[in-house]
């Protein structure tokens, strides 16, 4: 009787662990592969009731970077509350950098549409791509918000936490560096006025997929561990929805689609300093590149400068850590708020009409303009070296923004390259031709290990 009653037990686990074994077409590998799904006994759901999710990419063409089994890093993911899909590419020789970047973009749409490997439900806020042998520690605190900064809601008067999220091999032979980027989904408080109460539900929007990861087919920082680097995403420095914002007693939305220092400044440098001060638990080498794209490459940018500004830095936690990059990707961005006026309505309307209600008239406060910008902070060849890229279909001013931040670092040696018209219009890198120049560039200053091919 003993023994039946085991018998039934291991079932019942085994069929609580792993409900179905299917297959899935992918770009990548040319063919259908497997999966296998995990329900977590446990589960965690977001503030939608959709489960938080990690698709779990294994048998790569490339030998994994964590040190324990597919199967440890998959019980314990279950144990964060994760459900879990497996997707097993039997050591494809295609499953290599960069071209599993193709699966990447392809997961991201599905689990944005609420169509894939068979689940409706899988979050879209906080759901994530991992490669075998990597882990997750989610909803870092780095920095707490000033609500008086953006004034929104009324009603918002404690300050929420800002947080990001660290992927990282676990238990690695040789530590890893890491790439973070600040999101270009903006997480903010909320009132319910029917409810009467601040809620939850535009907290952690830093992965909200259409406004990030699906709404530009981005596969840079998920496709990162196939070039031998962790990778970070925190939430954007503006904590408030991208169009609005105000001083205290300005104008309603002053700060429509742009963001001000010293709060962006010191948000960025204190998620440096959080996010390096984690690296030696989480076998990691310290060493920190930054991407950016849109209004976060404006956010981004902050962090390249050599410039010591202490109001800047002696903010947020881990005062005393280096908040030093050594390398950056920017993507079309904001970088000096004294320049939107060279050429009127070249697409930055919002920051020429309504800059000088936050910051007075340029003409007669053209010193405090300038500490707006990260440009304000490059002032040596210690500057960290940048790539920039851009699409010359994009709006106007983010070409000029870049060609001049651009001419300043050539002035004062600062290493740096331009990938220009990978696409059209508003758009991230896509192709693998292009996404390995970006990842050549990070590498070049990151030092990660070799990642060995298996075939």
């Amino acid at each position: 009787m003993l023994h039946k009653l085991t018998l039934l037990l291991i079932l019942a686990i085994t069929l609580n662990s792993c409900t179905t074994k299917k297959t899935w077409l992918s770009n990548t590998a040319q063919s259908k592969i497997t999966y296998k799904t995990h329900e977590s006994k446990t589960p965690v759901q977001d503030v939608n009731g959709n489960y938080l999710t990690i698709v779990y990419l294994e048998n790569l063409g490339f030998k994994k970077l964590g040190g324990y089994t597919n199967s440890e890093n998959v019980k314990w993911l279950l144990n964060q509350g994760y459900r879990v899909i497996e997707l097993n590419y039997k050591n494809n020789p295609n499953a290599i950098a960069s071209k599993i970047n193709q699966d990447i973009i392809v997961i991201n749409n599905a689990l944005a549409e609420g169509n894939f490997c068979g689940f409706s439900d899988c979050s879209k806020i906080q759901s994530y791509i991992l490669f075998e042998g990597y882990r997750i520690k989610r909803n870092i605190p780095y920095f707490k918000d000033d609500p008086t900064v953006y004034n929104r809601p009324d009603q918002y008067t404690e300050g929420d936490m800002l947080n990001m999220d660290i992927l990282y091999p676990a238990n690695p032979s040789k530590e890893l560096p890491t790439i973070l980027s600040f999101s270009y989904s903006n997480s903010y408080a909320t009132f319910d006025k029917e409810k009467n109460t601040l809620t939850d539900d535009h907290k952690n929007l830093r992965t909200f997929l259409p406004y990030t990861f699906s709404g530009f087919n981005d596969s840079f920082l998920q496709g990162a561990p196939a070039h031998g680097l962790a990778w970070a995403i925190a939430d954007h420095p503006k904590y408030c929805s991208w169009g609005s914002g105000k001083p205290k007693d300005g104008p309603n939305d002053t700060y429509k689609s742009y963001e001000t220092n010293p709060d962006t400044a010191q948000k960025v440098k204190s998620a440096i300093r959080t996010l390096r001060s984690m690296t030696n638990d989480l076998g990691l080498s310290g060493d920190i590149g930054i991407y950016g794209f849109s209004r976060g490459s404006t956010a981004g940018s902050m962090a390249i400068g050599d410039k010591s500004v202490p109001l800047f830095e002696n903010a947020g936690f881990n005062i005393g850590v280096s908040d030093d990059v050594q390398v950056a990707a920017l993507g079309p961005g904001v970088f000096d708020y004294t320049q939107i006026y060279n050429t009127l309505d070249d697409g930055d309307g919002n920051l020429e009409l309504r800059c000088p209600w936050a910051w007075g008239a340029l003409e007669d406060n053209y010193d405090l303009w300038k500490t707006m910008g990260s440009e304000y902070l490059v002032e040596t060849s210690e500057t960290a070296p940048v790539l920039f890229f851009y699409n010359t279909t994009d709006d106007a001013y983010y070409q000029d923004q870049i060609l001049h931040l651009k001419n300043k670092l050539d002035k004062l040696n600062v290493p740096n390259q331009t990938l220009v018209d990978y696409g059209t219009g508003h758009a991230v890198p896509q192709t693998e031709k292009d996404l390995d120049t970006l990842y050549t560039f990070f590498k070049k200053y990151l030092n990660p290990p070799t990642v060995e091919l298996k075939n």
